[in-house]
C-alpha cells in the first residue's frame, strides 16, 4: 500500500522576488544552502508568483528536488515528483561499479533497475555505458509515473508492482545487471533521519525492517534466477550492515564483493551469479575507491 504522505501547507506569498528577499527568507527557514538554493529556484521559475510559491514550500520544509520538479544524478536532471524518492549523490558510485561490470559493447546487455523510484539509476547506467535494455520496477504509482517519464527517455520500460513480479518472464536468467536500490534504513532509525526524507519520501523507500536487510533478503533470493551466467546485482548497503549482506548474497549462491568510496561515504555490494558450479567464494575486496 502506498503510504498517504501529508502535504505541505503553502502559505500565500509574501515576499518580494528579488535574490536578495529569497535568500533572506530560505535563510531564515534554516536553509544552509540558500544562495546556492535561491539561484535554483530563480533560474527555474517561470514568472514570478511561480518563484514565490516555489519559495514558500522550500521555506516550509519541501525538499528542494521535489520544488524544483527534478534532481541532479550523474550529470543529468531527472524528474521527481513530491512524495518520489531523491536519489543521491552517494548512490552515483553504484551506477559507476555498474558501468565497469557491463558486459563488453559488442551485444546490447540487459538490465533490470529494482526499487526505482524516479528510474534515475538505469537512466544513469544507460547514458554511461551508451544503448542497454532497461527495466525498470517500483511498486509506488507516482514513483512509476516519474519513472516512466525518465526511462522513457532512454527507451527503456518501467512496470508497476512488487520486486520481480511484474517483470517479464523472458528475462529470467538473461540478466546481465540487476540494480536493487532497495531501502535499507532499520525500522527503528527511520525516526532519526532528516524530516527531508522522514516526512517527505515514502517510508517503503526508507525502511528495510528490523536490520534494514528485509528487502535485501528477499531480492538476493530470487536474483539467481534471473540473472545470466556472471551477470552481477547490486546494491548499496550501510557500513555497519556489509558482514550480514555479504553472507546474504552468498546464502543466495552469488559471489560476493565489496568496494567502498569514502569521499561519498558509499558501500556498494555485488553478487555475481558463477559461471560453473561449485566455484569458490573468494574474500570480501574492501579495497577504497575515490
Amino acid at each position: 500500500m502506498t503510504q498517504a504522505l501529508p502535504e505541505v501547507p503553502v502559505p500565500a506569498p509574501q515576499i518580494t522576488v528579488t535574490p536578495s528577499a529569497v535568500i533572506a527568507r530560505l535563510r531564515a527557514a534554516g536553509c544552509v544552502f540558500a544562495e546556492e538554493e535561491a539561484e535554483l529556484i530563480l533560474s527555474s521559475a517561470r514568472s514570478a508568483a511561480e518563484a514565490a510559491g516555489m519559495v514558500e514550500r522550500r521555506a516550509a520544509g519541501l525538499p528542494l528536488e521535489h520544488v524544483l520538479g527534478w534532481a541532479e544524478f550523474c550529470g543529468r536532471r531527472m524528474v521527481v515528483e513530491p512524495g518520489v524518492f531523491v536519489p543521491r549523490r552517494r548512490t552515483e558510485f553504484l551506477v559507476e561499479r555498474a558501468a565497469h561490470l557491463c558486459p563488453p559493447t559488442n551485444r546490447t546487455p540487459i538490465v533490470i533497475d529494482l526499487c526505482c523510484g524516479s528510474g534515475a539509476l538505469g537512466v544513469a547506467l544507460a547514458e554511461a555505458r551508451g544503448r542497454i535494455d532497461l527495466h525498470a520496477a517500483d511498486l509506488d504509482p507516482v514513483a512509476v509515473r516519474c519513472a516512466r517519464h525518465n526511462v522513457g527517455a532512454v527507451g527503456g520500460q518501467v512496470y508497476q508492482g512488487d520486486l520481480f513480479r511484474p517483470l517479464p518472464a523472458t528475462l529470467r536468467g538473461r540478466v546481465d545487471i540487476l540494480l536493487a536500490n532497495v531501502p535499507y534504513v532499520p525500522s527503528a532509525e527511520v525516526a532519526l533521519l532528516p524530516a527531508e526524507a522522514r516526512v517527505h519520501e515514502p517510508r517503503l523507500a526508507l525502511d528495510g525492517g528490523a536490520d534494514g536487510l528485509d528487502v535485501l533478503r528477499r531480492v538476493a533470493a530470487e536474483a539467481p534466477a534471473w540473472l545470466a551466467p556472471d551477470g552481477h546485482l547490486l546494491f548499496e548497503t550501510g557500513e555497519h550492515q556489509v558482514r550480514v549482506a555479504v553472507a546474504i548474497v552468498a546464502d543466495a549462491g552469488l559471489v560476493p564483493t565489496v568496494a567502498r568510496c569514502a569521499e561519498r561515504y558509499a558501500t556498494v555490494v555485488t553478487g555475481t551469479r558463477p559461471a560453473r558450479r561449485g566455484l569458490s567464494l573468494p574474500g570480501v575486496d574492501a579495497a577504497a575507491a575515490g
